[in-house]
């Protein structure tokens, strides 16, 4: 896996990984978007035979990122979970007794549907919609902004909900899509960290940067 690549916001460093979250080095604090934990449970209730594999791989993605960086807090820009409760999220709450010294911070997003106890077990702190910290605030849905106050629209904003990808074009008909973060002068709108999930085509204009996810790499799209 190619190792993760440095972006300076605000003068911040963030560093993008490939395994589809940030780095925020003077923070030593990682930051993810649309984990969507117990969506393939969600859809076996449904009669739709969905692996658990995947669910579990996912954990396993963000347990390794934790490891690697060291990080001592976790921010979720939204879509933690993705329905009503189910065994999958039982499995969390296991998980997370491994790592008891972690502050979790959620924004809730439109699929974060738990009661407020089940936060309180996870041990997750919850922002209804929105959260500042230093000179960055963190959204689910970019459309929020319009509740922003006039000085809180001069913060840089993360947010996720979109799930961006960009396409790829080869020589004649060919293309790839691919899962991207993508970063303008004003906002960054995160990859969903679940594999499990579609991508929204993103079209950047110029200035704006676009790093796509491509073969456990990160490719710098000019």
């Amino acid at each position: 896996m190619q190792n993760p690549v440095p972006h300076i916001i605000r003068n911040q460093t963030f560093w993008v990984s490939p395994e589809r979250c940030l780095l925020w080095e003077e923070q030593n604090t990682l930051i993810v978007a649309d984990l969507h934990l117990g969506k393939s449970g969600h859809f076996r209730k449904a009669g739709i035979g969905i692996p658990q594999s995947i669910y579990k791989a996912d954990l396993q993605r963000l347990m390794a990122q934790l490891y690697l960086y060291k990080a001592e807090r976790l921010i979720i820009a939204g879509d933690f979970t993705h329905s009503t409760a189910n065994k999958e999220l039982d499995l969390f709450l296991k998980w997370r007794k491994d790592f008891s010294s972690l502050h979790i911070d959620l924004v809730k997003g439109n699929h974060d549907i738990l009661a407020d106890k089940w936060y309180e077990e996870a041990n997750v702190k919850v922002h209804s919609w929105k959260m500042e910290a230093g000179p960055f605030i963190f959204l689910h849905d970019l459309k929020a902004e319009t509740k922003l106050s006039v000085e809180e629209r001069k913060m840089y904003r993360f947010t996720g909900h979109l799930h961006p990808a960009i396409t790829l074009k080869g020589k004649g008909r060919q293309s790839l899509k691919f899962p991207c973060f993508y970063f303008t002068e004003e906002y960054c709108i995160l990859p969903a960290f679940s594999r499990f999930t579609g991508g929204f085509q993103v079209t950047p204009a110029k200035d704006e940067k676009i790093f796509a996810i491509v073969e456990d790499g990160i490719m710098q799209i000019p």
